[in-house]
């Protein structure tokens, strides 16, 4: 369960530093940059499965000693980028608490798979059928340059079959 903002300043340390950026001679003087420490273990509103959770999710974001940082200076204001590390921690939380349903797999329906190799069988067809009208015209155009040629020999129509027979 999400807790409440009053709950988290309970347990979170705020840290302040100087900002760079906009803000003129303001930024040489004033400690806008703000940093939240946020310890899981310390955290009362948790129970232990979800610190578990959280730490398994938020592993890559801890150092150490197990803490999490969380830092803002995008405002002027240290009072808004003490807000906004506050929501950046809490989007956090409820991303390292959210369960992931397990994803049952789902068996491919004996329709769908017959409709595949269906389309798969005439597509073949289609192919074997325009090949052999292609050898076909191939052999025809072959004994038209034949009879155009005058070169009736049997040689040139054994050729033509020869060429018939090896592209099949």
């Amino acid at each position: 369960m999400l807790p409440d903002q009053s709950d988290i300043l309970k347990v979170v340390s705020f840290r302040t530093s100087r900002s760079g950026g906009k803000g003129g001679q303001n930024v040489n003087k004033v400690s806008s940059k703000v940093e939240l420490i946020f310890n899981i273990d310390d955290a009362y509103f948790f129970t232990d499965d979800e610190k578990v959770r959280l730490k398994e999710k938020l592993a890559s974001r801890l150092d150490t000693e197990g803490l999490l940082h969380i830092v803002s200076q995008e405002d002027r204001s240290q009072l808004l980028n003490k807000q906004r590390t506050v929501m950046k921690l809490i989007a956090i939380l409820k991303a390292g608490l959210e369960v992931q349903k397990v994803r049952k797999a789902s068996k491919i329906p004996k329709a769908v798979k017959e409709k595949r190799l269906a389309n798969k069988a005439a597509t073949a067809q289609k192919k074997r059928v325009e090949e052999s009208r292609i050898l076909i015209n191939t052999y025809f155009r072959h004994c038209e340059e034949v009879r155009r040629s005058n070169l009736t020999t049997p040689a040139n129509h054994q050729y033509a079959l020869r060429l018939l027979r090896a592209s099949q």
